[in-house]
């Protein structure tokens, strides 16, 4: 089953982007995701496939946290 995302979700992919960083911020999905590093801001654009190859696990997501945003 492949998971759903959303735009705000953070996800840690397989591999570190160049800057050490794990977490990237999904800004859009659809055919292409445009995901953004939380370590250096970053933005990149990977087509879905390799996207879904990619990721690792979904870190956090809009909507599901400590409820400080509530």
């Amino acid at each position: 089953m492949i998971p759903k995302f959303e735009v705000g979700d953070v996800v840690e992919m397989k591999k570190r982007h160049p800057c050490g960083g794990w977490e990237w911020e999904v800004l859009r999905t659809g055919v292409d995701f445009r995901l953004r590093c939380r370590t250096c801001g970053r933005v990149i654009l990977l087509p879905r496939p390799q996207f879904l190859k990619g990721v690792k696990r979904i870190v956090g997501a809009p909507g599901k946290g400590d409820g400080l945003l509530s």
